[in-house]
């Protein structure tokens, strides 16, 4: 029988940004998302990557198993659910070793419709990164090109399914930096029981070599990258419409 193979762009032996602790990260190809502050524009064609079998993925895990103690394995990309079998394969196989799983993902392949083709994945997943790029829906699509209908639906899955979340929040100048829409993302946030932590990471240009050796125009070229007060800042906004939303609930409760 023809093992099961998936597209990879490369992997990280010593990732330590990518989950807890450090982490073996593998950096799936292909991505039907288009942000316009992607800094890996290289992962986003499909057909491209090496092949590579689950085994031969973790036979590289392996090698520096001492490390990851206090990590385990991270997928990311791209993005990793355009390859649901493999990845659930990966991870699957990754549990079995007691290996620690971290879902580094967009959300933007999960299908509401059909949740169930999803949960075989979420039962070998320990933890979901999931990066919300805008909370206003036509805003999310201009920034993305893709709807924010599914990662919305993804998240509350997660929830409902007892999904450990990190929310990453990519701070763009002129695009996510409203404290209107940091308090927005707030309210949903805290509808999510599963919710451990929130990343505000500050927008920089260190992709734009990669647009220029890809021959592809860079969409922000006007746009200066974010210093880290102004991420401190949008994670405060954000802390705030959680809290309002919370207290708000809490004092409904109490009638």
């Amino acid at each position: 029988m023809e093992k099961l193979t998936g597209r990879i762009h490369s992997t990280e032996s010593f990732g330590t940004v990518d989950g807890p602790g450090v982490r073996f990260v593998v950096f799936f190809q292909g991505c039907p998302m288009r942000c316009l502050f992607c800094h890996n524009p290289d992962t986003w064609e499909f057909g491209k990557g090496t092949e590579m079998t689950v085994d031969e993925i973790l036979q590289a895990y392996e090698r520096n198993k001492a490390f990851y103690q206090n990590g385990g394995i991270t997928a990311t990309g791209g993005e990793p659910m355009a390859q649901l079998e493999f990845l659930t394969a990966l991870f699957a196989e990754a549990k079995r070793r007691g290996i620690h799983t971290c879902l580094d993902t967009s959300g933007i392949c999960y299908d509401p419709a059909c949740p169930e083709r999803f949960d075989a994945l979420l039962s070998v997943t320990d933890l979901v990164m999931l990066d919300i790029k805008h909370i206003d829906p036509e805003r999310h699509r201009a920034l993305t090109s893709q709807p924010i209908d599914r990662i919305l639906a993804f998240a509350k899955r997660l929830s409902e399914k007892g999904i450990e979340i990190w929310i990453r929040h990519v701070i763009v100048p002129g695009w996510t930096d409203s404290a209107e829409e940091q308090e927005r993302l707030g309210d949903f946030l805290a509808g999510l029981k599963t919710l451990k932590g929130i990343d505000c990471l500050p927008y920089h240009d260190m992709g734009k070599r990669k647009y220029e050796e890809l021959g592809i125009p860079y969409p922000l070229a006007d746009t200066p990258p974010a210093d880290k007060e102004l991420a401190i800042a949008a994670r405060e906004h954000i802390l705030k419409g959680l809290k309002k939303r919370l207290v708000a609930e809490y004092k409904k409760k109490q009638g």
